[in-house]
């Protein structure tokens, strides 16, 4: 099933202390935002693209004040739960890292109501003992990205958002714990490179990142986290460790990251259906009030 909402116009300008706020142009779109349609937001990496646990799916186009998502928004629910997926690059992961439209998409899931998002990931190890298959939830970054559009702010009014501590603390813990209790390889904290993509890294590259004291290395998670924290929305990612990146002595490959990707793939659906049931309801991190301190 598909639903079609149109929940912004393209002139949209956004408002001090209501974000989402819109002034409308009278374009026979329904100028409502859709709220309370998913509570928690999924946003699918490598190898995750089905949502089979999921009841009563639906299909929902949103249209953003930034152009496309990435495919269709899928909206289920799970143990009575409501929760949208996008596959970042596409259904058939036809969007490379260095095109996928994050702020349409992260857009989107807010307008949808989404309140948290746990976002997954294939990375390139740095480390020894982080090796394939091994499930890592960073606690830092290091943005080495080039082009991307990472602000909703543009102009006329000026966002300095903090990126102290990019993830949320309070669905980190969750994740680490759920992930022990399942017998999982999990690392608890881990700084991610964010690279351009879409190319690898060279070894210069991937031995600089090693010298930096990085963990991880991959092409996805900035600005996607950045533009939650923009929106007060709650950000966890699940990075899966599918390689070890080039300054092991064989060079990683697609087909490699695709192959380990997948087979990680079930493990990473028991996560996540192991946590959702448990989201508290309450919010005690400060994601929702990132905005307070940012704006000028």
């Amino acid at each position: 099933m598909r639903v079609r909402y149109c929940t912004t116009v393209w002139n949209a300008r956004l408002l001090l202390n209501g974000f989402f706020a819109l002034f409308l142009d009278n374009l026979g779109c329904v100028g409502m935002a859709v709220t309370k349609t998913a509570e928690i937001g999924i946003i699918g990496g490598t190898g995750v693209y089905d949502q089979d646990n999921f009841e009563n799916v639906k299909e929902v186009k949103v249209f953003t004040p930034f152009g496309a998502t990435s495919d269709l928004v899928s909206v289920g629910l799970y143990k009575n739960v409501k929760v949208a997926f996008i596959p970042r690059h596409g259904k058939n992961h036809t969007i490379p890292p260095h095109r996928v439209n994050y702020r349409a998409n992260v857009w989107a899931l807010k307008q949808l109501g989404v309140k948290r998002i746990i976002a997954s990931a294939a990375v390139g190890s740095l480390r020894e003992d982080y090796g394939p298959g091994t499930f890592v939830v960073p606690d830092q970054f290091i943005d080495r990205t080039k082009k991307r559009l990472d602000t909703f702010y543009e102009g006329g009014q000026v966002c300095h958002i903090s990126a102290a501590d990019p993830f949320c603390e309070q669905l980190r813990p969750l994740f680490i714990k759920a992930a022990q209790k399942l017998g999982l390889d999990v690392k608890d904290r881990g700084t991610y490179v964010c690279i351009e993509g879409p190319r690898f890294s060279t070894r210069a590259e991937s031995r600089l990142f090693q010298m930096w004291k990085a963990d991880v290395v991959g092409m996805t998670l900035y600005p996607e986290c950045i533009l939650a924290r923009e929106a007060e929305m709650c950000y966890v990612s699940i990075s899966i460790v599918t390689d070890y990146d080039v300054w092991a002595e064989s060079p990683v490959s697609t087909k490699e990251v695709i192959e380990k990707a997948k087979k990680s793939n079930q493990d990473l659906k028991k996560l996540i259906l192991e946590v959702i049931p448990k989201m508290p309801k309450t919010q005690t991190c400060k994601c929702g009030s990132a905005l307070k301190d940012a704006l000028m």
